[in-house]
């Protein structure tokens, strides 16, 4: 399979923009028992429709990582619930891709051997995924590189082998947990350029983690910002900027606007990181 027939196959996979992907109703999360629990998570509705990318910042502790796992099925509300497509998620399940800030690569697999991981352990047969995991090595800018070795990769190749192994089993929904969080700022910035390639050709549906208010912005159809804990929603914003965005885009006034925005937002409810 080509890159280019990749891109066909996964725009054929788009549904109408306005279906809802994800939703997330009266969702709560409590930790601890007692007169005192720790409320991580209060009373959290929204909704993010198919192939929408979504950032969500917030300050340290606010309940972030808490939301994305409980949206990958690694842990569960206390009230209300999370859907994918109209199904409940209720644990780790086939049609979720994630992303965290350490790519985690096994160093005896080749590149190739990392992304086609999760074929291996959800059974899918090797010779009918090898096309697209061979095609999404060259979508992530790694052509050459399928015999490699994790420690013959920079920081930044290894996350895109991470990618590639987050899309290789078609996930309805892409989790990113800071994934560019521990890389230099140049890294940090092609990759930003590259995930934004990336999501523009697959469109798979994204809700993207970061400690990073540009880094938001730069990626996000709506920003969430959330509360100090417990966390809840303060405001969704939507950023009316054209696509492709470069990097010129951070220094124009309608990004700064976003970025004031956000930040006296957050200055407000306790600074972000």
């Amino acid at each position: 399979m080509t890159v280019q027939a990749l891109r066909a196959v996964d725009a054929g996979r788009v549904e109408d923009a306005a279906a809802e992907a994800i939703g997330i109703r009266n969702l709560s999360r409590r930790f601890g028992a007692g007169r005192s629990p720790i409320v991580a998570l209060d009373n959290i509705s929204l909704s993010i429709g198919e192939g929408e990318f979504v950032s969500i910042v917030g300050p340290s502790g606010c309940g972030k990582t808490t939301l994305l796992k409980i949206l990958a099925g690694l842990d569960r509300p206390s009230e209300g619930q999370a859907t994918l497509r109209g199904t409940p998620i209720a644990g780790p399940r086939k049609d979720i891709g994630i992303v965290f800030q350490s790519p985690v690569l096994f160093p005896w697999r080749t590149v190739l051997d990392n992304v086609l991981l999760p074929v291996d352990v959800q059974r899918l047969g090797r010779s009918a995924c090898m096309a697209r995991a061979h095609a999404l090595i060259d979508m992530v800018g790694l052509n050459g590189f399928a015999d490699r070795y994790p420690s013959e990769l920079s920081g930044g190749m290894q996350q895109r082998v991470g990618l590639a192994r987050a899309l290789v089993h078609e996930p309805a929904m892409l989790l990113m947990d800071e994934p560019f969080g521990a890389l230099d700022a140049l890294t940090r910035e092609n990759m930003n350029l590259e995930l934004q390639r990336i999501w523009m050709e697959t469109r798979r549906t994204v809700v993207f983690i970061t400690h990073s208010i540009s880094e938001a912005i730069f990626l996000g159809d709506r920003v969430l910002v959330m509360t100090p804990r417990p966390g809840r929603v303060q405001i969704e914003l939507k950023i009316d900027l054209p696509r492709p965005r470069d990097l010129s885009v951070i220094s124009s006034p309608e990004f700064g606007a976003y970025a004031n925005q956000i930040r006296s937002i957050l200055n407000a409810k306790g600074a972000v990181d």
